[in-house]
């Protein structure tokens, strides 16, 4: 593959062909295995290749330049892809967690398997066919993320494989501990005081998504490209305030954003019952009856526009909308910091800050 080829399409064509293999691998199983592959691939379709790209990066920011300016090794590509197949896993998962209707303007992937029960006319309820399937849809593309993690490492040396191999397990146990955070917030937040209810936003910010999204990515492409100590420090201390950037970008759009423009419907995370920083922020700055007022509506899923509305302003009369973005570009400060000496390439440096722009200057 020509060098000049973004690293999206690189990322894509391994997928296209780890895909292929296990549509063959497959087909001896019949049509309702068939069924499951091919939810599988629709799980992967679209996306920014976010984490993939990050991998990319952290790979390109220790590589020679003269290694970097090529095609990407195939340890590299099937990492950088391995990621993508986690994500698509926690996708899956997640929208079942938070019975979610949609995702990237499609129906979810519990919603698309429910359908397809009802169109094959099969019997038993199509409703609980759709979110048992969706469990093992989800543990299918875990399974399918380490099978292409390790295929890749076939090409790597011992240490490296190693180095990296460790990132990506550390990332696997930290996410799904993080939604587990997630989860139990929503129950526990009662339970705390109102002036901790931040703090704990934020210790779910990092677990679910910054590590996962951004800082391990990075680091796992460091270690395939044999990042040393230094290198190391530096790509975490670039990557996790940048995903705690990114994530808290994602609570705005989870209430804010548009439809159109995000695939999910507007206030999702209200009807949802995040307890993400923003609702934290609004809490803090309201009296107790209009602080349980707040905590009636959110998580109901019959939120009503004029009742997304409503706490839409409230977010934003409260200063909490504010405070969040006053937050997020702290974090772009502190990961922009850590880039100055880190003895990481200077031509890969603009790359990562061009992905961290990407990453918390978005409306998707």
């Amino acid at each position: 593959m020509p060098p000049s080829e973004a690293p999206v399409e690189q990322i894509s064509q391994r997928l296209d062909t780890f895909l292929r293999f296990a549509r063959e691998e497959t087909a001896p199983f019949g049509a309702e295995a068939r069924l499951l592959v091919d939810a599988a691939a629709a799980a992967l379709r679209g996306g920014k290749r976010l984490r993939g790209r990050f991998c990319v990066a952290g790979w390109r920011a220790v590589a020679s330049p003269e290694t970097a300016a090529g095609p990407l090794p195939d340890p590299v590509a099937s990492a950088a892809a391995a990621l993508e197949v986690f994500h698509a896993a926690a996708l899956v998962h997640d929208d079942l967690i938070d019975n979610s209707d949609t995702r990237r303007g499609r129906p979810s992937a519990h919603r698309a398997l429910q359908a397809a029960h009802a169109a094959a006319g099969w019997s038993g309820g199509a409703e609980a066919f759709g979110r048992s399937a969706a469990i093992l849809l989800g543990d299918l593309l875990v399974a399918w993320s380490d099978d292409l993690f390790e295929e890749g490492l076939r090409a790597a040396s011992t240490p490296l494989a190693a180095a990296a191999r460790a990132q990506f397990a550390a990332m696997r146990r930290e996410v799904t501990l993080g939604q587990f955070l997630d989860i139990a917030e929503e129950s526990a937040f009662a339970t705390e005081p109102d002036d901790r209810h931040a703090e704990r936003a934020l210790r779910v910010a990092s677990m679910k998504s910054a590590r996962y999204s951004v800082q391990q990515p990075l680091s796992i492409g460091g270690a395939l490209a044999g990042a040393d100590d230094m290198q190391a420090a530096a790509l975490a201390a670039f990557g996790h305030p940048v995903g705690m950037a990114f994530q808290l970008r994602d609570d705005v759009l989870g209430v804010f954003g548009d439809e159109a423009v995000t695939g999910k419907p507007s206030g999702d995370d209200l009807r949802e019952g995040k307890r993400t920083v923003l609702i934290a922020y609004a809490r803090e700055a309201l009296e107790a009856d209009a602080r349980a007022e707040v905590d009636r509506l959110l998580g109901d899923p019959g939120l009503g526009p004029d009742e997304v509305a409503a706490l839409q302003r409230t977010i934003i009369d409260t200063g909490a909308l504010a405070r969040v973005e006053e937050l997020i570009d702290r974090y772009a400060a502190e990961a922009e910091a850590a880039l100055p000496g880190s003895s990481l390439d200077e031509a890969a440096l603009e790359d990562l800050r061009d992905l961290a722009r990407a990453a918390t200057v978005r409306s998707t």
